[in-house]
């Protein structure tokens, strides 16, 4: 039988590739709330919406589609904007955005309709907390900010993205800060997640540290 695993962390502390490795090796589904929230950055970008006007925002959200295929591509009304939503600039106006209730409400009601019928791994900032609180699993993952801007940095040069490590490490400490201080479901570990510190650790090993956690959870 099928359950929900929520992995939660910081920005760049490998949630995704996690939650998308362990995805194809338990045959769940993984969701990118991240991604998500990337999404609706980039389409106020794109079509010129100011990021602080909230009810503007919620309007946009209202009126477009965020769906994602087996090979983990994520389309906005059909289109394909993978790899234009994973720019630095966009990083920082997600998290900008995400603040605000009407925009989380939208999101959160969308996440928790698809997971109704479990077998889905889904990571973010608030999954354990807010959006699945109920998931049967619950990783919170770590990492020091170095750590994650040298996986930042060597993303972005493999994907052909101009890239400036020193800006990464600022705008990671920059982004920790909002998502752990705002006032709309901030950042924080769920009382019965476990938490994993991935700095020192390969995508390897933590993949097999949440696997054990889940034969733990099955016996």
């Amino acid at each position: 039988m099928k359950i929900n695993i929520a992995i939660d962390g910081p920005s760049a502390a490998g949630k995704s590739t996690i939650a998308k490795m362990l995805a194809k090796k338990l045959g769940y589904s993984h969701l990118d709330t991240g991604a998500m929230y990337r999404c609706v950055a980039y389409q106020s970008v794109r079509l010129g919406i100011d990021q602080n006007d909230e009810a503007a925002l919620a309007a946009m959200i209202d009126s477009m589609s965020i769906d994602f295929d087996s090979d983990g591509h994520v389309f906005i009304n059909h289109e394909d904007v993978s790899t234009q939503i994973r720019e630095n600039q966009i990083s920082m106006v997600a998290s900008n955005i995400s603040v605000f209730p009407s925009v989380r409400e939208r999101l959160v009601q969308m996440q928790r309709e698809i997971a109704k019928n479990k077998g889905y791994i889904m990571d973010g900032r608030d999954i354990g907390t807010v959006v699945l609180p109920d998931a049967e699993l619950k990783v919170f993952m770590i990492a020091s900010v170095e750590a994650r801007a040298k996986r930042r940095y060597e993303e972005y040069l493999q994907k052909g993205i101009e890239a400036d490590f020193k800006t990464i490490s600022e705008d990671i400490e920059k982004r920790d800060y909002q998502d752990t201080h705002r006032l709309t479901s901030p950042l924080k570990k769920a009382t019965d997640a476990v938490e994993i510190d991935t700095s020192d650790m390969s995508i390897e090993e933590v993949r097999c540290a949440i696997e054990q956690l889940l034969e733990a959870l099955n016996k």
